[in-house]
């Protein structure tokens, strides 16, 4: 096998180990609209709090993940050849603007999830 085909199963590993994080992160999900649910309808702030805490710790998980494509990213913009064709440019810099763009809009939703201690605005992992 070629060294690039072993970088690739090894990135599909990792990848694979993502997924796993994502059925934990959508498991606490539902956990903490339990706690939202209970607060809406009984205004006890224990469950506030336990669904703040649960949202900042899931958004803080996916932020990492985020970061790690964007690496993944960075990483092919660099390997970038000036042989390589057109489409193969286009579709890193692609890449890499969409890898961008979910780190900023992770970032935005760990910031709101310290900050709203009143809940005004619904966040939900996507």
């Amino acid at each position: 096998m070629s060294k690039e085909t072993i970088n690739r199963l090894k990135e599909l590993d990792i990848e694979d180990f993502i997924w796993t994080i994502y059925i934990g992160i959508i498991i606490m999900s539902f956990y903490s609209n339990s706690f939202e649910r209970k607060y809406f309808i009984y205004k006890n702030k224990y469950d506030k709090e336990k669904y703040r805490k649960i949202n900042i710790v899931i958004f803080s998980i996916l932020l990492i993940v985020y970061l790690y494509f964007l690496k993944s990213s960075i990483d092919d913009l660099k390997k970038l050849k000036k042989s390589d064709d057109y489409k193969k440019k286009k579709l890193v810099i692609l890449s890499f603007i969409a890898s961008l763009s979910i780190v900023i809009s992770g970032v935005i939703f760990l910031y709101i999830a310290f900050i709203d201690q009143d809940l005004d605005v619904e966040i939900a992992f996507n």
